[in-house]
């Protein structure tokens, strides 16, 4: 039979032997993993502490904001953030996890050759060159389950990899917004300071005039240190506030960024959608879901190692020697074909304890994801809870530092006329400048809450990446 014949013959057994392999068991469905993992869980309807509003969540959540040097600045972190680049190193052994799975599948061919230099009249190398090719037949699905366990990990990484970006999108918000809060504590500092500088200048000339006591310099000057000391802290904490946006953006801390000088207006309320579209589109639940894929696929694939293996074989070559005598009916070039099966018999129980491995490591993906499904509509009701608790602050805290800021001015009248002490008006002052702190607090608190908001729902800084597919 001819060379080319025996090949062909080899490639049709092997056609006839993978069409009668045994078909995969699908994966779970996502629904099918969410079911078995947050039971009677409720997750249909809308968010206990939103608004009832059962809206899609939109993207591009950045826009909102209106802040140009923001989108700057968080481009500037997706880009250069060591984090992300660690993250899409992953994505890249990934990939060539699964390009190693594919070839698995495939036929092996390689070349031998061998041959030797004549160096006496008695010796002679035996010289030839033969291609050889190997093919394991994937009958009971070993290889595929191998192949959909490295395509489901892949989804995973580039799933991790997109909510590491939308986190470090949404980190760098939160930092932008608190070097701009940081700041205005700075000012308001400051401005304290000013008052308190004139609150001393005030008692002094009152004490000349008689009008005053050296009690009263004195407390004026101690307040006026005191308000020095809280604008030194002030300062060092907008610097610590810079060093760390800087370090996200992959600069050198050297408190070189400016803040904004105020805080952006908060945008108007977001649709929160309903928690199940949550857990569709966060893509972390994504990556957990898909990793309980990945281990049922493991599972397929340590069940498929216990039955037996068949590689098929097929050689053609040419072999000569100038003095040894080959047989009489052998001709060049030859070829031939071979067959090679493995069935393991006794493992000492390794193959059952692999396949019991398997099945723990997938109880723990279902568990995980139930975790981590619980964590995430945790953090989407608690980050509602605390949006409404913080507006509700913001009105309050505007009305008393309303109310403060008239009793100063009534004050400061009463106390340049003699009708007060300067305790009094040192005491309104303190009282107006924690109350304009706290405002400021209440205000970054709310836009960085917001940014959390976006980040529990799953919505994207951008435009949104699919990564349902990825290695499809």
């Amino acid at each position: 039979m001819f060379a080319w014949q025996r090949l062909d013959l080899l490639a049709t057994v092997a056609m006839a032997l993978l069409a009668g392999g045994c078909a995969l068991q699908p994966a779970p469905k996502p629904e099918d993993t969410r079911a078995q993992a947050m039971g009677s869980t409720d997750v249909t309807t809308p968010w206990r502490a939103g608004d009832g509003n059962p809206a899609v969540v939109q993207d591009n959540w950045l826009a909102t904001f209106n802040d140009a040097q923001l989108d700057a600045l968080v481009a500037e972190a997706v880009q250069r953030n060591p984090d992300l680049r660690i993250a899409a190193t992953r994505v890249e052994q990934a990939t060539e996890q699964l390009r190693i799975a594919e070839a698995a599948r495939r036929p092996q061919i390689s070349i031998v050759g061998t041959g030797g230099i004549k160096m006496t009249d008695m010796s002679s190398a035996l010289t030839g060159i033969a291609g050889l090719l190997t093919w394991e037949l994937d009958l009971w699905g070993q290889l595929r389950y191998q192949r959909e366990a490295a395509a489901a990990g892949l989804t995973a990484v580039r799933a991790d990899t997109e909510f590491a970006r939308q986190s470090i999108a949404a980190t760098t918000a939160k930092a932008w917004f608190i070097a701009a809060q940081t700041l205005g504590e700075q000012q308001l500092a400051d401005d304290m300071v000013k008052s308190s500088d004139h609150l001393v200048r005030l008692a002094g000339d009152r004490y000349r005039i008689g009008a005053g006591s050296d009690q009263d310099v004195a407390l004026a000057a101690a307040n006026l240190n005191a308000a020095r000391d809280s604008l030194v802290q002030a300062r060092y904490a907008h610097q610590a506030s810079v060093r760390a946006l800087e370090l996200l953006l992959g600069r050198y801390p050297a408190t070189e960024l400016r803040a904004r000088p105020d805080l952006p207006r908060l945008p108007g309320p977001v649709p929160a959608g309903l928690p199940l579209q949550m857990l569709e589109r966060r893509p972390d639940m994504i990556a957990a879901e898909r990793r309980v894929a990945l281990a049922f696929n493991r599972v397929g694939q340590a069940k498929a190692a216990e039955l037996p293996s068949i590689r098929l074989t097929g050689n053609v070559g040419y072999i000569d020697s100038d003095i040894l005598q080959l047989k009489q009916d052998y001709s060049n070039p030859s070829a031939g074909v071979g067959a090679k099966i493995v069935a393991p018999i006794y493992t000492g129980g390794g193959l059952d304890a692999q396949v019991e491995l398997m099945n723990a490591q997938q109880r723990e993906a279902v568990a995980q994801y139930a975790r981590q499904a619980l964590r995430a509509i945790g953090d989407v009701e608690e980050s509602l809870a605390t949006a409404r608790k913080l507006a509700e602050r913001e009105v309050l805290l505007k009305a008393i530092s309303a109310d403060q800021q008239r009793a100063l001015d009534l004050v400061l009248i009463a106390y340049r006329v003699g009708k007060q002490d300067l305790r009094s008006v040192e005491q309104q002052a303190l009282a107006l400048y924690a109350t304009n702190v706290n405002l400021l607090r209440v205000r970054g608190e709310e836009l960085s809450q917001r940014v959390t908001l976006h980040l529990a729902l799953g919505g994207s800084f951008g435009d949104r990446i699919d990564v349902s597919d990825a290695g499809r």
